[in-house]
């Protein structure tokens, strides 16, 4: 499957960022629109080292060496999209090989970022433009707010750039971000999606495992975890937050299905989001590494909402699941409004069900995994790549014609690891960032790389 989806990707529109399949052309309206940053090659090319796919490997590290810089472009990039995908793409290529290539380029792509740091809280603005670094927030977002899971999904991928370049200064601008949200009220313990940069408040009182909050939950756990387990400050916000997300977001629907819904105003939505499926894996991967009171619980929830996720797969004709799905009296674990009814290749339920296996090595998550992939080459392989559906409650859907860099980055990556030895990354050794790049534990890993720190040269003699 990924050397398919390479194959074409190259064919078709290399040095781009996406591949339209259907089209056999460039996808010009990818979130990195049409600038030549390859996002396919920078997402994918680690899991081509994994899967051992050489050549292909080689031809991408030589396109990022010969032409990837974000130089002498003026792009107004998403702050939080090419941290996860580029910087983070790049840190785990240079913890693999050690090619001092991936480092610079890493450096490269989060100093283009900075400007957009540069705000009264420290809380970073949504987008930032690489060549005059004036940095603003999303119109639509809350009164001028920046989004949790955007600058709270900063933390891995700048702490340990720091570590590799003996640079403080990424380090520091995660953890005034850190300081801000422990410090600021919490209301009833959760958290809002929606933080002005400019006066430390919250926005709209929205709430959501899902969309616009998901990885911020995700890297309170993973940095304690990348840390070696010393930032405990990182696993307390952890536990706090998904003690209370327990109490007010989680539920169980009629027929006994688990599910975390959105919070809105403080009236619950009984809706769940499909990037939400991600939070079956972070519960179990709670429990997995403390055995504190709620472990228990944390793998309870972790398993039902797996089994949930799954559950909104096999309830469509596709066996492939919408992009959020609703609880009533006559609904479960089904899409209702015709824009909830997609699905574009998304990695989430995959996520969980590989590291569910890991944690448990229950077989269901395999065959549950299987059937996924068989779902995928049914209805989502084309003869030039793979493509997302329009409506998975079709029996024949319409394709979306766009093979998302994700696809490669997390979706096969994740599914080729539900199947691998666990010797293969193994969890206490690396830590996924959010779109599946691996990066090394501290302490547990030898190919961490840490540099000296380097400190300013001072006058004093």
């Amino acid at each position: 499957m990924m050397e398919h989806a390479w194959r074409n990707y190259k064919l078709y529109a290399w040095g781009k960022n996406e591949l339209r399949p259907l089209s056999q052309r460039p996808h010009s309206g990818s979130i990195f629109g049409s600038y030549d940053l390859g996002a396919t090659i920078v997402d994918g090319l680690d899991t081509l080292y994994i899967m051992g796919l050489e050549n292909e490997y080689r031809e991408g590290r030589d396109w990022i060496e010969r032409k990837f810089t974000l130089d002498n472009i003026s792009a107004e990039l998403s702050v939080f999209e090419t941290n996860i995908r580029f910087v983070g793409g790049m840190l785990t290529l240079y913890a693999f090989t050690g090619d001092p290539l991936y480092k610079e380029k890493a450096q490269h792509v989060a100093d283009k970022l900075l400007p957009a740091f540069q705000t009264p809280t420290g809380i970073p603005y949504a987008l930032v433009n690489t060549k005059s670094g004036v940095a603003k927030n999303y119109g639509w977002a809350s009164g001028g707010s920046s989004i949790l899971s955007e600058f709270g999904t900063l933390h891995l991928e700048f702490a340990y750039l720091s570590d590799i370049t003996g640079n403080p200064l990424y380090r520091e601008r995660v953890q005034t971000i850190r300081q801000v949200l422990k410090e600021i009220e919490k209301p009833k313990g959760l958290y809002p999606n929606f933080l002005n940069p400019k006066t430390g408040k919250w926005g709209q009182l929205h709430m959501s495992l899902g969309a616009l909050g998901d990885s911020y939950y995700e890297y309170l756990l993973k940095a304690w975890l990348q840390s070696g387990q010393t930032d405990e400050e990182a696993r307390e916000m952890y536990d706090e937050a998904m003690v209370a997300i327990m109490d007010k977001m989680v539920r169980t629907s009629p027929n006994g299905l688990t599910y975390v819904s959105d919070l809105k105003f403080d009236r619950l939505e009984h809706k769940m989001d499909h990037l939400a499926c991600f939070s079956g894996g972070l519960f179990a991967l709670g429990a997995a590494t403390r055995q504190n009171e709620h472990r228990d619980k944390y793998m309870e929830v972790g398993k039902g909402i797996t089994n949930t996720c799954h559950e909104s797969y096999i309830r469509a004709p596709t066996q492939l699941g919408p992009e959020a799905f609703r609880f009533s009296d006559a609904v479960e674990a089904r899409a209702l409004r015709s824009q909830e009814k997609y699905y574009i290749l998304r990695p989430e339920t995959f996520e969980s069900y590989f590291v569910l296996w890991r944690l448990t090595h229950d077989q269901k998550y395999r065959d549950w995994g299987w059937e996924a992939v068989l779902a995928l080459e049914k209805h989502c392989r084309t003869p030039h790549g793979y493509c997302g559906l329009r409506n998975v409650y079709q029996q024949e859907p319409q394709k979306d014609d766009v093979q998302q860099s994700f696809f490669l980055a997390e979706t096969l990556k994740y599914l080729y690891l539900l199947f691998s030895d666990d010797s293969v990354l193994p969890l206490d050794e690396w830590v996924f960032n959010t779109e599946a790049h691996p990066l090394p534990i501290k302490g547990a890993n030898q190919y961490y790389r840490q540099a000296p720190v380097t400190l300013p040269v001072s006058n004093a003699s």
